[in-house]
């Protein structure tokens, strides 16, 4: 399976009925594909609507309904739009039960770096400040490594978006809980092993006593 696919899938395990959640650009739009039929969530993208549905079908885009990354999606039956004003204030008023973003850095405090300069890594930092100080919990899925060189730091070095926000992060080769001790590997992808796991993890893994493999 692909990484990123294993990723979404595991981070979709989180949401829970009723849950409103909004999804970052990049691999966390690939979470919305992968909600059980049980489980009754409302997507909520930055741009102005709740109701997000999957992915549109190759050939069924319609160019008028995009999410916060420009790409085509589709709109449940029931679902709303409205303005920017409207859209923020559900996220800093605390009505986002989850945010799942992608991340250039997280380090063993929580801490998260996902912007640039524009024009570098990436265009901007969007409405993520908004998000991971607005949304009640914060899971970060992203790939544990990018060319070799660690993502999970002892301590961030590029520009915060936020300071101690982050409460969960989610990777292809497991899934870490942010503590007041460090950071808790919870579950492991069976792939690897834990010695591969912290090579590729700069902060100092506490693992679970009850330690679990990842299922998706």
């Amino acid at each position: 399976m692909d990484k990123k696919e294993f990723i979404a899938r595991r981070v979709a395990r989180e949401l829970k009925d009723g849950d409103v959640v909004n999804l970052g650009i990049g691999l966390p739009t690939m979470v919305a594909n992968h909600v059980p039929d049980t489980v009754n969530v409302f997507f909520q993208s930055e741009n102005g609507f709740i109701g997000l549905g999957p992915a549109p079908e190759e050939g069924h885009e319609d160019p008028n309904i995009v999410n916060a990354g420009a790409q085509c999606v589709t709109i449940l039956p029931g679902g709303v739009f409205f303005d920017s004003s409207i859209s923020f204030g559900i996220i800093r008023g605390g009505h986002v039960d989850i945010t799942v973003l992608g991340a250039l850095q997280v380090d063993e405090k929580g801490n998260l770096a996902n912007w640039m300069i524009p024009g570098k890594m990436v265009p901007g930092m969007g409405g993520a400040m908004d998000l991971v100080t607005g949304a009640k919990k914060v899971i970060i899925a992203m790939e544990h490594t990018v060319k070799g060189n660690h993502k999970i730091l002892k301590e961030c070095n590029l520009p915060l978006t936020a300071a101690g926000e982050v409460n969960l992060i989610v990777t292809e080769m497991g899934v870490l809980e942010v503590t007041e001790d460090g950071l808790l590997l919870k579950e492991i992808n069976p792939e690897y092993t834990l010695e591969e796991v912290q090579a590729a993890t700069e902060a100092k893994l506490i693992v679970d006593d009850n330690l679990k493999d990842m299922v998706v």
